[in-house]
């Protein structure tokens, strides 16, 4: 007769010192502190940086490198998946093509709101500053952005190359996530009309995706570290005296995200007979890891679950519309931000916008959010729009100061409204589980009754709900 001991593993650290979220706080003030702490040590931050400044700005960097290496792969294999997951959905071109009409209605909405704030605010006014000189005062060229879609090569690939200190030619290779966009689309329609024959195909990216989920969760773990870096380099780099000069840009934009996420979301969702109590309590898990990581695609897994297991939305569809809406839906930094930055950096070099840019801030922000690619910041968004735009792209180095602090909002309300998508279509088109939507909570991370009541609904084979799912997304959920 054998007898078996159990030991309870026991933690040098308390429980709440390994939480994710405490860990996030942490790292802000640790950042702070040794900003304030490089920042006293001398030096010009920008031309000769003392050691404590290299060291920040390279941890940064470094972080924010991490988590573009995985854009690519991830963005391919998600969208992919995605539209491949259609073929266990009862009426897929419909749910799809209300999917991405409810996408555009929503950031329709986030960028007026946007704009309405900008013009109410005016929080780039009374600078005084002259545009630069290289200001020519022309929009950029749209059409030139709509054939820029199109792809020039499979893997949407570009290169440049430009002379460095000592007339060294430096050649860079980047990569547009538009282009990468359509590629993959493109390729999952195609596998959709296939068949079985692409079985394998769909197989190696499923299992693919799953992989890149896993190292992309490694890279999210080192967010408090990253996060010593980006805000330590910015305190550093701008001092308090520029951040403050942009408190008002940054109220701007908090009380947009605000306005989204508390009022048109709650109307959204009683409009459509919903609880909006059950909404932020479902959602609210994926919300709170938005905000600490800053990455709609970090976030993913946690988003589809908390929209599958909270909202009762079927497996099937969720499996379509999140990874979708974690590329293509982002209110906070697609829609509400660059329009409050564009008309923050015309303000600044006192240009005055004309009807056509400001409708042109509309289109950029519904056709064109796909480039934030669904990392960190949204300097590509911007970019975008101020070229379309006409404007000096100067404006866009005002904005990195505060960048870190409004990317945390930001990313909060793109992964609300990516669950509030498959929530309203399911709810219209009547295949949301209410009985699991309106399920008792408690304050855990998921339904008390979630795992009877979704029972064999998580997909046509019958499967169990958490069969196959990745690791990566059961550890999120205890982030």
């Amino acid at each position: 007769m054998t007898s078996t001991a159990t030991t309870a593993k026991v933690s040098r650290f308390p429980k709440w010192a390994s939480n994710f979220g405490v860990q996030i706080i942490a790292g802000l003030i640790a950042g702070l502190v040794l900003g304030l702490i490089a920042r006293s040590l001398g030096g010009d931050p920008k031309t000769d940086p003392n050691g404590l400044v290299t060291t920040l700005g390279l941890i940064g960097s470094s972080y924010v490198s991490l988590l573009k290496a995985a854009v690519v792969p991830l963005i391919f294999t998600a969208v992919v998946s995605s539209i491949a997951n259609l073929r266990q959905v009862t009426n897929a071109a419909r749910l799809a093509w209300n999917t991405l009409l409810w996408f555009a209605i929503t950031s329709l909405i986030a960028v007026s709101i946007g704009i309405v704030l900008g013009l109410v605010f005016q929080p780039g006014a009374g600078t005084g500053t002259a545009a630069p000189k290289d200001y020519t005062g022309k929009s950029g060229d749209w059409w030139a952005f709509l054939i820029g879609l199109f792809p020039s090569n499979f893997l949407g690939l570009g290169a440049s190359t430009k002379a460095v200190d000592g007339g060294a030619l430096v050649t860079s290779v980047n990569f547009n996530v538009l282009q990468i966009l359509v590629i993959a689309i493109a390729i999952g329609i195609a596998a959709l009309k296939v068949g079985k024959a692409a079985d394998p195909f769909l197989k190696l990216n499923g299992s693919a995706l799953a992989v890149i989920q896993k190292v992309l969760w490694w890279i999210i773990r080192l967010a408090p570290i990253g996060t010593v870096g980006l805000i330590g380099s910015a305190v550093a780099t701008y001092g308090w005296t520029t951040i403050g000069s942009l408190g008002k840009f940054t109220l701007a934009i908090y009380v947009g995200l605000a306005l989204v996420l508390f009022v048109v979301y709650p109307v959204l969702i009683k409009s459509h007979g919903l609880s909006i109590k059950q909404y932020f309590s479902g959602v609210w898990p994926a919300v709170q890891l938005g905000f600490v990581s800053r990455s709609s695609i970090g976030t993913l897994p946690l988003t589809q679950r908390v929209t599958e297991r909270n909202l009762g939305v079927p497996r099937a569809y969720a499996s379509f519309a999140v990874p979708l809406g974690a590329t293509t839906k982002m209110d906070g930094c697609a829609a509400i931000y660059p329009a409050i930055a564009a008309i923050f950096v015309a303000q600044f070099f006192g240009i005055q916008l004309d009807l056509g840019q400001y409708l042109l801030i509309v289109l950029v922000s519904v056709l064109g959010s796909a480039a934030t690619a669904g990392t960190t910041g949204a300097v590509v968004m911007l970019t975008l729009t101020l070229s379309t735009l006409g404007l000096p792209l100067a404006g866009v180095g005002l904005l990195l100061a505060v960048d870190p602090i409004l990317d945390m909002g930001r990313t909060a309300v793109n992964v609300a409204g990516q669950a509030l998508v498959p929530t309203i279509v399911s709810k219209r088109h009547g295949i949301l589980n209410e009985e699991l939507y309106n399920a008792p909570r408690n304050g855990n991370p998921f339904s008390d009754d979630s795992t009877e009541l979704l029972g064999e609904v998580s997909d046509e084979k019958g499967a169990n709900h958490d069969a196959g799912e990745p690791d990566s997304q059961r550890e999120l959920a205890n982030a």
